[in-house]
């Protein structure tokens, strides 16, 4: 395998690394109770996941 013949710059760098930042994480809403959730996880308020009760919570 050969080796580079000059340092890659650090700005020709960053140019390539501008696509890999981190996206925000949008909430879905929970059919069931209408309160924002994480996507593809268990509804933390009401315990319903893909319309079955999977977890128990405790009622406030």
């Amino acid at each position: 395998m050969t080796t580079p013949k000059r340092k890659q710059s650090k700005s020709r760098t960053r140019k390539r690394r501008a696509h890999q930042s981190l996206e925000c994480v949008v909430p879905g809403l929970c059919p069931q109770c209408h309160q924002p959730k994480p996507i593809h996880r268990a509804c933390p308020h009401c315990g319903y996941y893909k319309g079955k009760r999977v977890i128990s919570v405790k009622e406030e």
